[in-house]
């Protein structure tokens, strides 16, 4: 049994060999690997695929081909994929369901997981969106049970929640679709997939949106575009144009979207894509109508209409006739105006009929079943109260009282239980904190520097050493007993822990704070210990490994609704080439320093009813070589 395992590992070393051996050739010479009859992973495959899935006759032939059922599914995904982005979702559906076959057939879970999310992608964008969650919610369910998880498997999760979302969206869901997205963004950022992240961003931003925070989305909306851009994504780029338009036309900056909408519009054509051509002609119609362009804006939103109507995208339709509407409002011509908002009522309802009623009816139909019968139930009791009162009222009132002071005492003891267990959940924090700034490698390095100046007789430097370490540990167990402190508390005490640490070596770190006009740290409460551990981050593993010039640099900034940013900078290697030497070494201590300070930022945010952001930034050159990384801290006031 072993040896045949292992004449198969040979086997899959060699076709990977082979697969590397012809990356690049022609797809002859790539279907003639796949079409070999060799067993080859879905990583593997994915990665000889690519750089020919827009090769529409290799991936024609691929999926015609079934002397590779693996690649022979794959194919039809990416041909199913093209005819969804040209907006032809019923061929779309049928390809996905075809690699879906050949995927359950070959008991491929990768392939199986993949299809059934491009179904839900196909289904949704068709606004069926109880099939579309039905195959979103089937294919997660089946990623969560694979072992031992994959890349790609990983990755389909992603998708899945991602989608899920923007179902949740669509029913106007958005606290559940936001920690949708949160759990998918977290796994994009761990197989640092960047159309998934620019994906999540966007979605982020469309939740602020939705809720009236137009500068957070605004925020969202421009990381998703920088993502975009960075993989050349032209339709995640009209996707986010728009967007970041409609944020500027509702600030009241609408030639300025206007003339990102007119730009974007020319890439959509050209992609194909009917859905985002009506998009951007509506847009351009709605920022022209409150230009007074009426001309313009009439032609944009009825191109966008016929377009809309003509793939039956129902909540388009009923945002173009809404915008119609109040177009002919403006012009003075009222009955058309009524008109469009009737069709615009009309749409609405369809989609509320076909979408959220389609999905919950049976739930309402429940809902208003158990509802009447809990009022029968209600009224019947009520009834048998009042007997109960003519008879006996006394006692009534007698029991009422104790089972109120019951009810009373228990709610008190739940509530100071709910108060303690938080308590304590705060005190864990802060001692598990208090542990990390306590680094025992930080306490032991510098006791033996202090040691080694006094046995060379360098008492000047031993006492210099010694009252610096003593007033930081000073200064961290005086914090550490304190829920907030002041933001320049927090500058001091990092400068001392700066300064200790360059005079242990003799390469300095040139460490500067930059804080914008009207903000005085003193008054700026933060929780304590807030940013040693990202300082001592930048330095042992972004500086540790550069040879001269290290720097360190705070920027405090205002941020938007009020709130401080804190930007902390360093020029060091980097998170990805600081990740492949730690993975190199022999111990992998895991460093908690990170986590903790994001939950306790969490817990302070949720305190002061306010967003909390944690963004860590890797930073490049024009030839993309690694500058340093940038952590951004959005911490409400």
């Amino acid at each position: 049994m072993m040896k045949r395992k292992g004449t198969t590992y040979c086997i899959l070393i060699g076709l990977l060999l082979v697969v590397n051996s012809v990356w690049g050739q022609t797809p002859e010479a790539v279907l003639s690997i796949l079409e070999n009859g060799k067993t080859i992973s879905y990583d593997s495959l994915e990665h000889l695929i690519q750089p020919l899935r827009k090769d529409s006759v290799f991936i024609k032939t691929l999926s015609d081909s079934n002397k590779n059922p693996m690649a022979q599914s794959f194919a039809l995904n990416v041909l199913g994929m093209n005819a969804r982005n040209k907006s032809d979702f019923k061929s779309a559906i049928a390809l996905h369901q075809k690699a879906l076959d050949i995927a359950q057939e070959i008991q491929s879970k990768d392939l199986e997981v993949s299809s059934l999310n491009m179904i839900g992608v196909a289904y949704r964008r068709l606004d069926e969106v109880r099939l579309a969650l039905e195959y979103h919610k089937q294919a997660l369910s089946i990623a969560e049970k694979v072992r031992p998880v994959s890349v790609s498997i990983l990755k389909s999760k992603a998708v899945s929640l991602n989608s899920i979302g923007n179902i949740y969206l669509v029913l106007k869901q958005y606290d559940l679709a936001g920690k949708q997205f949160e759990q998918s963004l977290k796994i994009e950022e761990k197989v640092n997939n960047k159309l998934g992240l620019a994906i999540n961003y966007q979605n982020l931003g469309f939740i602020a949106e939705a809720k009236q925070k137009l500068d957070s989305a605004l925020f969202f909306y421009k990381r998703s575009l920088k993502y975009n851009h960075e993989i050349n994504s032209t339709i995640g780029n009209i996707i986010c144009q728009n967007s970041i338009a409609q944020i500027l036309i509702k600030q009241n900056k609408t030639q300025e979207g206007l003339n990102l909408i007119l730009s974007s519009l020319p890439a959509a054509e050209k992609l194909g894509d009917k859905y985002y051509i009506g998009m951007a002609k509506v847009n351009a119609g709605w920022a022209q109508s409150k230009l007074r362009d009426f001309e313009n804006a009439e032609k944009n939103l009825k191109e966008g209409l016929q377009i809309n109507l003509e793939n039956d995208f129902k909540s388009s339709i009923s945002e173009t006739y809404s915008h119609l509407s109040a177009l002919f409002e403006m012009k003075g011509d009222y009955k058309t105006s009524l008109q469009y908002l009737k069709d615009k009522q009309e749409y609405a309802d369809k989609v509320l009929n076909e979408e959220n009623l389609r999905y919950t009816a049976d739930l309402i139909v429940k809902y208003d079943n158990e509802k009447k019968e809990s009022q029968i139930a209600l009224l019947e009791k009520e009834n048998e109260i009042v007997k109960i009162k003519l008879n006996q009222n006394q006692r009534i009132l007698i029991f009422a009282g104790v089972l109120f002071s019951l009810l009373a005492i228990l709610a008190f003891i739940w509530y100071r239980q709910r108060e303690l267990n938080t308590e304590k959940s705060m005190l864990k924090l802060e001692q598990q904190m208090m542990r990390s700034q306590m680094n025992p490698h930080f306490l032991f390095n510098s006791l033996n520097s202090i040691k080694l100046y006094i046995i060379n007789n360098d008492k000047e430097k031993a006492v210099y050493y010694l009252n610096k370490f003593s007033k930081l540990i000073r200064t961290i167990l005086t914090n550490s007993q304190e829920k907030e402190i002041s933001l320049q508390e927090e500058l001091d005490t990092t400068e001392l822990y700066l300064n200790i640490e360059n005079i242990r070596f003799t390469d300095k770190i040139a460490y500067s704070v930059k804080v914008e006009n009207g903000i005085n740290p003193n008054q700026i409460k933060i929780p304590s210990l807030l940013l040693q551990p990202f300082i001592e981050n930048s330095i042992w593993h972004g500086l540790s490994n550069r040879e001269s010039n290290k720097q360190i640099q705070v920027n405090i900034k205002h941020g938007f609704e009020n709130n401080i940013v804190i930007e902390i900078i360093d020029n060091g290697i980097g998170r990805v080439k600081a990740q492949e030497i730690k993975a190199s070494k022999v111990s992998k201590q895991k460093s908690i320093g990170i986590e903790l300070t994001r939950e306790r930022l969490a817990n302070f945010a949720k305190n002061n009813k306010g967003e909390m952001l944690l963004v860590f930034e890797d930073l490049y050159d024009s030839n993309q070589q690694p500058l340093g990384t940038k952590v951004i801290l959005n911490i409400p006031q």
